[in-house]
């Protein structure tokens, strides 16, 4: 297993194709699952939710409903479906309470914590919330496709797919959860192709906007 992060960000390139006869153990899948659940949250809310879509037959109801992306459902050792779960600050108590339980605060501090938790959920409205889970299930996803090299897997995000079709496919309410990416994991079939990265004169502006530098300039 690698092990040093540098080691692991440099290792990591999306894989399009993997060996179909590599199955992720159970005890593997949840464990990385816990390690990439160590991302940072707004207000600690975890609004991430993960659907392991690892069996044939539920495999099969994702059929036609990946866009170009069926290779990886068809050869990956499990389909993770990264939800935002619209009702993530009811869980707000739970938290706070297991923060308490553990030491990690005090009584009064969880108090004033759900305090402010119920004020900015009223400040966010539906599309703040909705906006900020993305984000949130975002961070997370990446620390997944990391925590899958270090384990010796590979894997690859994927936007391309039918949303609605697939929450209904999966048994998922379409007014609770926003589907945001699928990330294909298993053992890739052959090396990945590399691809390059801008410079970071394309990329990078200090102190104001003004100095991002443009093709033509290259």
């Amino acid at each position: 297993m690698a092990t040093r992060l540098l080691d692991v960000i440099q290792a990591r390139h999306s894989v399009k194709g993997f060996d179909p006869d590599v199955k992720i153990p159970r005890a593997d899948m949840e464990e990385m699952l816990r390690l990439a659940m160590l991302a940072p949250s707004s207000i600690n809310l975890q609004p991430w939710r993960f659907v392991v879509v690892e069996s044939e037959a539920a495999k099969a109801k994702l059929n036609g409903l990946l866009m170009f992306n069926q290779h990886q459902l068809d050869t990956a050792s499990a389909m993770i479906l990264a939800l935002s779960d619209m009702q993530h600050f009811d869980y707000g108590e739970t938290i706070q309470r297991q923060n308490v339980a553990a030491g990690y605060m005090p009584e009064a501090v969880k108090q004033n914590n759900l305090a402010f938790m119920q004020r900015w959920q009223r400040h966010l409205g539906e599309q703040g919330i909705r906006e900020q889970g993305i984000m949130d299930v975002n961070l997370a996803v990446m620390q997944l496709m990391l925590v899958a090299k270090a384990f010796g897997y590979d894997s690859n995000a994927i936007g391309g797919f039918e949303r609605r079709q697939v929450l209904d496919a999966l048994g998922l309410d379409r007014n609770r959860y926003v589907p945001v990416m699928f990330l294909a994991i298993g053992k890739a079939a052959k090396p990945p192709r590399l691809s390059s990265r801008l410079p970071l004169a394309y990329t990078v502006s200090w102190n104001d906007g003004q100095s991002f530098a443009h093709p033509s300039e290259g």
